[in-house]
């Protein structure tokens, strides 16, 4: 072969060569390309799950919250409940009151009535005895003259 012809070839080999390098350095850079783009959706994947997370979290942390509220309620309500307790002992003591009261009162009406009834009839026996010790004046008999 002649000189031009070696010097070709050496040509082509190193353009092959050259090419090939190339090639490795492209895929090299599309490879860390598809890396960077399979890392970012991985990250934007993670970033997902992240939120989700946080999203239950916050869920979470809200029910507490709530939970606090209610325990909150519960006290406020057995608060409540020991005085409505009260309440309904002072109202049963209370009728307990009136309804001894009511006996009482009953009880001095009658007697008072039987006071009344005794003094009426103690009255009516004074008259009657009255009535009794007063003169009567004497039959006038026919026979008896004037």
């Amino acid at each position: 072969m002649d000189r031009q012809q070696e010097e070709d070839e050496e040509d082509t080999g190193e353009r092959t060569l050259l090419l090939d390098q190339t090639e490795k350095q492209c895929f090299t850079i599309n490879t860390g390309a598809q890396n960077a783009v399979i890392i970012v959706i991985s990250s934007r994947q993670n970033q997902v799950i992240l939120l989700d997370t946080l999203e239950q979290e916050v869920t979470k942390f809200r029910e507490c919250n709530a939970t606090i509220d209610l325990n909150t309620l519960f006290t406020e309500a057995t608060v409540y409940h020991r005085k409505l307790v009260n309440i309904r002992r002072e109202m049963i003591v209370l009728h307990d009151k009136t309804t001894r009261l009511k006996k009482r009162a009953l009880k001095l009406q009658q007697h008072k009535q039987e006071e009344d009834l005794e003094r009426e009839q103690k009255k009516e026996r004074e008259l009657e005895r009255e009535r009794h010790l007063i003169a009567k004046p004497a039959k006038r008999s026919d026979a008896e003259p004037h």
